[in-house]
């Protein structure tokens, strides 16, 4: 996928579809005859360069879902407070959902702006050992809304992979939009010879958010990029006085537990609510280290310890 320039209509079809320079959208395009030759439908020279330069980061995670709304990003940042409790790790979350980008918010990190030096973008650190990269340090107010046609994501996407400068990491974790667009395109195609661990994949349990984790599926398969689990997120709701669990999303055909085994795939495990979740994330802090005793906390590091097993697995 090569660069578009900034002079090409406002509905270009990319450089690399197979519409390039043949649609109506490319009349009157400076770039139509190279486009029409297929001189752009060579591999991006950005692939390579994006494998360079994440050759420091051990390991690669994408965090999909098939649905918006069922806390896909508030589990990449969760998972990235988890695993940076390690101080001897090394942690990096990358937030490609340009649209809605929520993860400054998550990580307290509001306000904050990327600095460029010799060696490219300079990532927001929250902590030492963990660094956060995102469109949302790059506009002017959290209010603003990105409106962007697929070429211009994909370069914005390119950028973020090619040009933040991680140094060396033990985990880049990849939060991305809802669905199985743009986005999940040009990332999957950037990484594709860096080598990704895998994917985790965040669902609810009624049939309405299943049905769309199943089309999330067959894009991994499609692309091969391995799936490392299921995460079925608001998994009822435990009374904090009594213990009972009630069903606020009712698993009206069997849920994830039922979905993974008819599919093959593990589920990692079951996060249920927690009104402490969402007051953590608006604050910008970590849900499992200010509310250590909660049942959805232990879930999470039950969750976190299976991935990290199967990236050590992956390791021998």
């Amino acid at each position: 996928m090569a660069d578009v320039p900034a002079d090409v209509p406002q509905n270009c079809p990319g450089t690399s579809s197979s519409e390039a320079g043949k649609g109506t959208a490319c009349q009157g395009c400076p770039n139509q005859s190279i486009c029409a030759s297929g001189a752009n439908s060579a591999p991006d020279p950005a692939i390579e360069e994006v494998k360079e330069k994440l050759s420091t980061v051990k390991h690669k995670l994408l965090v999909l879902s098939g649905k918006g709304g069922v806390g896909k990003s508030t589990f990449s940042a969760q998972l990235a407070y988890g695993l940076a409790e390690d101080e001897d790790k090394q942690i990096a979350l990358l937030d490609v959902d340009l649209c809605g980008p929520s993860i400054p918010k998550m990580m307290g990190l509001e306000n904050e702006q990327v600095h460029h030096s010799g060696s490219g973008w300079s990532p927001v650190y929250v902590e030492d050992n963990l660094a956060v990269m995102s469109i949302g340090f790059l506009i002017n107010s959290p209010d603003d809304a990105i409106i962007w046609r697929g070429p211009k994501k994909n370069g914005m996407i390119k950028q973020f992979l090619r040009d933040v400068d991680w140094g060396e990491v033990d985990y880049l974790i990849v939060d991305t939009p809802p669905g199985t667009s743009d986005e999940h395109l040009s990332v999957v195609q950037y990484l594709s010879t860096a080598c990704i661990d895998g994917a985790v994949i965040i669902t609810t349990p009624q049939e309405v958010s299943l049905q769309d984790v199943r089309k999330e599926i067959n894009f991994c398969r499609k692309v091969n990029v391995p799936i490392i689990g299921i995460v079925e997120n608001m998994s009822g709701f435990i009374c904090p006085k009594c213990k009972n669990k009630s069903q606020i999303f009712p698993p009206t055909t069997g849920g994830s537990e039922k979905m993974c085994n008819d599919l093959g795939i593990p589920l990692l495990g079951s996060i249920p609510l927690d009104e402490a979740i969402g007051r953590t994330c608006d604050s910008g802090k970590s849900f499992l280290t200010n509310v250590p005793d909660s049942p959805a906390v232990f879930s999470y590091r039950k969750i976190i310890q299976r991935i990290q097993e199967f990236c050590d697995q992956k390791n021998r």
